[in-house]
């Protein structure tokens, strides 16, 4: 039997609720839309790169927010002392070129995990609370979520358009 990716119920974000409420609901609508748009797939379909020359696929986008939700979130905000996810030092897009088919359950229960892990650490934590990035000074957890809303909404345009290219399904 040929695995293929699990159906996800996507939430309706909250309508009305304070700011912590809606960024947390946003932020879950936009993942769960990522996996929304593997449902259904083979590894070999998540890795098929759809609209060439570039290498994007839905299984590198998964492994690229995957380690996205790692670096902001954990290793930057919490401070947690994580290897970088899907990193080489000779390829920087590693997250994308190393794709196996054989590895995408893997590699989506890796993407569910850090959700896990990251709504953990900052539960609880005041969206003002800061960290300091080498790059660019002092940083908010509330821009970290505006942050990865933007992402998560970026790509899964890039989604939409390599899942029609694989199958014809839209929505």
């Amino acid at each position: 039997m040929t695995w293929t990716a699990p159906g996800i119920r996507r939430t309706d974000e909250p309508f009305v609720g304070d700011e912590r409420a809606m960024l947390d609901g946003f932020l879950d609508w936009h993942r769960a839309t990522l996996l929304h748009k593997c449902a259904g797939l083979t590894g070999e379909q998540l890795a098929r790169q759809s609209v060439p020359p570039s290498h994007l696929s839905l299984l590198g986008l998964v492994r690229h927010l995957a380690a996205v939700e790692r670096t902001w979130f954990r290793r930057r905000f919490l401070g947690e002392n994580l290897d970088e996810l899907y990193w080489h030092p000779d390829k920087p897009d590693a997250a994308f070129e190393d794709v196996d088919p054989d590895r995408a359950d893997g590699d989506i229960a890796t993407l569910i995990s850090e959700w896990d892990l990251c709504r953990q650490g900052v539960a609880g934590a005041s969206l003002d609370a800061t960290f300091i990035s080498e790059r660019w000074g002092q940083m908010s957890l509330r821009w970290i979520y505006l942050h990865l809303i933007g992402e998560y909404a970026h790509h899964n345009g890039h989604a939409d358009l390599l899942r029609e290219r694989i199958d014809g399904t839209t929505g």
